[in-house]
């Protein structure tokens, strides 16, 4: 069985999911594909469906009812990778943002010695292509906030492209995770290096979408601003065991 599964979640993603997973599985490695999707009205779901007939053993489905977050999608993906004895898990945006060629490199970075590595936008310089200024400063000026907050030296804290070692995720408490939009990313960094867990940053390129609407909003950011302080205040209070 082979030991990579990449969990995309996916709301109305019918214009990108049939081109993300064939490109997926054209790669020169052989990783499984779990798409959790939130009750898509826009058809994504029957795509997958087919596609499945076409990858038996590679392509799997979680559906879910309605819009439930982006955090809550990953963490139902992440006890499903668990359960099935997965040794390396990956998250990746549907919407070729994240380009899928990358993926062997996140994985060659947890087999060198990484328990978690990150598709990082930042390590390099800014290496986004096709974002607004505003948007590029608002997320750039995140990580340096959440550097600040937190005392911990990540350059791109809320990049959602990133392979777990299994240990990570089964030493996390899951159901313990608060975030369910962006700041869920936040959150699974600083509670890995809590742990004592390896995080190293793989520099990639983030090309924002063609394709579909955008899910970010001024609530996600919100929620990333506020809750990084709560975070990190709660901290105090926890132990976390050593992975």
């Amino acid at each position: 069985m082979p030991d990579s599964l990449i969990i995309i979640p996916t709301y109305n993603e019918k214009e990108n999911i049939e081109r993300m997973i064939r490109k997926v599985f054209s790669l020169p490695f052989d990783f499984h594909i779990l798409i959790v999707d939130d009750g898509s009205p826009d058809g994504t779901q029957i795509i997958v469906k087919s596609l499945m007939n076409v990858y038996p053993e590679n392509l799997f489905l979680l559906a879910r009812e309605g819009k439930q977050g982006l955090g809550t999608a990953y963490i139902a993906g992440f006890n499903w990778a668990i359960e099935r004895q997965y040794d390396y898990i990956f998250e990746m945006d549907a919407d070729f943002s994240h380009n899928p060629d990358d993926l062997i490199k996140l994985r060659d970075a947890c087999v060198a010695g990484a328990d978690v590595s990150v598709g990082s936008r930042y390590i390099t310089g800014v290496n986004v292509v096709n974002w607004p200024m505003s948007r590029v400063l608002m997320s750039y000026f995140a990580s340096v906030y959440v550097r600040f907050i937190t005392g911990v030296d990540i350059q791109d804290f809320t990049a959602g492209f990133m392979c777990y070692s299994r240990k990570v995720l089964e030493t996390i408490e899951l159901k313990k995770v608060k975030f369910v939009g962006y700041a869920f990313q936040i959150e699974m960094k600083y509670t890995a290096v809590k742990h004592g867990f390896k995080v190293t940053e793989v520099p990639i390129i983030f090309t924002d979408r063609t394709a579909g609407a955008s899910k970010m909003s001024k609530g996600i950011f919100k929620e990333a601003v506020l809750g990084v302080l709560t975070m990190r205040i709660n901290s105090i209070f926890r132990k976390y065991p050593e992975g």
